[in-house]
């Protein structure tokens, strides 16, 4: 522990429901200007620790500090620079989408910047009530208010849930340019691509504990997968398995001519289903 910078301190934090252990002791941090993902299975704890991190449970023990500041009492002007974008986020029906930017601009103290609504695809739903918006735009709109003020940190839970692939990949370019202009995303998603593409480190908690935190490349290499790779020659299929495929490749190549070869590379999902026995949905 202590990492320069960090905008989350976690230290042997615990929580218990009756005689379940929900998080068990664990400790991380997260660097300023990162994109740091807490993956975990149903069960893991994972929704406890995130609800501890935004304030919304008090934890049993542990230091939990967010922005350098005890979690459970945050000054006012620390808060003002945390934004969460909870994965059901109740918005009023009844305003237009321009509207339900402004208030909550005018709730976080500063001016309403139409071009928030640009960047997340909106600009031209502005006058639209937001009971007419489809699940996606409101989706987007929710990602939207997390952007009022210019926040230090946010907090995303499932931030691309039941978005088309085009906005999908909206949300992750806005979630990039956070990361380049030196903003703290605390990223929370079942979709694995989605956290191998985004993050620059991953948490995989599982039964309160903490099971392994790194760069993907990382976990690949605590978990023990290695690449497969198969080719064929002489019409005979061979496979092989390698953490270096290639430095294995320019072996296979130096046997003679290679009349098909394919590389499989361990994904987030086979690490995931590797170190916890099951899948993120589970």
């Amino acid at each position: 522990m202590g990492i320069v910078n960090a905008v989350i301190h976690v230290e042997n934090l615990e929580k218990s429901y009756g005689r379940i252990k929900a998080v068990d002791g664990i400790s991380f941090e997260v660097k300023k200007g990162e994109v740091f993902s807490l993956l975990g299975p149903n069960g893991a704890g994972k929704t406890t620790t995130i609800e501890i991190l935004e304030g919304i449970r008090r934890r049993d023990s542990g230091v939990v500090k967010v922005l350098g500041h005890d979690v459970e009492n945050l000054p006012a002007s620390v808060k003002g620079r945390i934004r969460v974008m909870f994965q059901e986020t109740a918005l009023m029906e009844n305003l237009t989408v321009f509207e339900t930017l402004k208030l909550f601009s005018q709730i976080y103290g500063v001016e309403a910047d139409e071009s928030i609504l640009r960047t997340v695809g909106l600009e031209d739903r502005k006058k639209s009530l937001v009971k007419k918006l489809s699940g996606g735009q409101k989706r987007r709109l929710a990602f939207a208010l997390t952007l009022v003020g210019d926040p230090d940190l946010v907090f995303l839970d499932e931030p691309t849930t039941g978005l088309d692939p085009q906005a999908r990949r909206m949300v992750w370019d806005m979630v990039e340019d956070l990361r380049n202009r030196g903003k703290t995303v605390f990223l929370t998603t079942h979709y694995m691509d989605e956290a191998e593409r985004l993050s620059d480190r991953i948490c995989i908690m599982d039964r309160g504990k903490i099971v392994v935190t790194g760069t993907f490349e990382q976990i690949i290499d605590f978990s023990g997968l290695k690449s497969v790779i198969e080719y064929t020659m002489g019409g005979e299929v061979f496979t092989v398995e390698t953490d270096k495929p290639e430095r294995e490749l320019e072996e296979i190549f130096k046997k003679g001519y290679v009349e098909r070869v394919v590389i499989r590379r361990p994904n987030l999902e086979d690490v995931f289903l590797k170190l916890t026995g099951r899948s993120l949905r589970d």
